[in-house]
C-alpha cells in the first residue's frame, strides 16, 4: 500500500490516505507518485490541497526494509512539509533542539546516554535526566516528565 500526504496552503499535513499499489501503476507498469495523485484527485480528493508520497517505512531519511526512503520520514498529521528539503518535518520537540538536515529530526543539544537506561530531557537545564526510584508500595505508576514526578495510576489505566 502507498501513503499520501495531504498537505494544506500552509505546508502542514493534514492527512495521510492509503492508496493500493495498483493505482499508481503507469501503462509502463512502473509505479509513480503522479499516478497515486490523479487516482486520488479522480476520486474526490478536495480542491486547494497537495498531495505528497511518503512511506510508512522511513525514519530519519532510512527506509527500514532497505527499500527507497520518501522525504526524510512519514508524514505525520500536523507535520510540514518542507519543499526545500524535500522532507516532512515534526513540530519542534523543545526549543533547545536543533533540527537535524541529514535526517530532518529534531536533535537534543547533547547526546542521549547509551547506557541501557531510560531517559527523559529536562529543557530547564537543558540536560537528560533520570527519573528517581518508581515508588515500592505495589501500585502502579508512570512517570510524568512535565511534573519529573511518578503519578499514581488505576488498575483500568495501566498497562505493562
Amino acid at each position: 500500500m502507498a501513503h499520501f500526504a495531504k498537505i494544506n496552503s500552509d505546508n502542514i499535513v493534514v492527512t495521510v490516505h492509503v492508496v493500493d499499489n495498483s493505482k499508481l501503476l503507469g501503462e509502463d507498469g512502473i509505479e509513480s507518485e503522479a499516478n497515486g495523485i490523479a487516482h486520488l484527485e479522480r476520486h474526490g480528493a478536495e480542491s486547494g490541497f497537495s498531495w505528497k508520497q511518503t512511506s510508512y517505512n522511513t525514519k530519519g531519511g532510512v527506509h527500514r526494509l532497505g527499500g527507497t526512503p520518501f522525504r526524510k520520514n512519514y508524514a505525520g498529521i500536523g507535520y510540514t512539509y518542507d519543499a526545500a528539503r524535500d522532507a516532512f518535518i515534526s513540530s519542534k520537540v523543545y526549543p533547545s533542539w536543533i533540527l537535524n538536515e541529514d535526517t530532518c529530526q529534531w536533535d537534543a543539544p547533547t547526546a542521549k546516554p547509551d547506557d541501557g537506561e531510560y531517559y527523559y530531557w529536562n529543557e530547564d537545564t537543558t540536560q537528560w535526566k533520570t527519573p528517581p526510584a518508581k515508588p515500592d508500595d505495589g501500585k502502579h505508576y508512570c512517570w510524568n516528565e512535565d511534573t519529573e514526578s511518578w503519578d499514581e495510576v488505576g488498575e483500568d489505566e495501566w498497562k505493562e
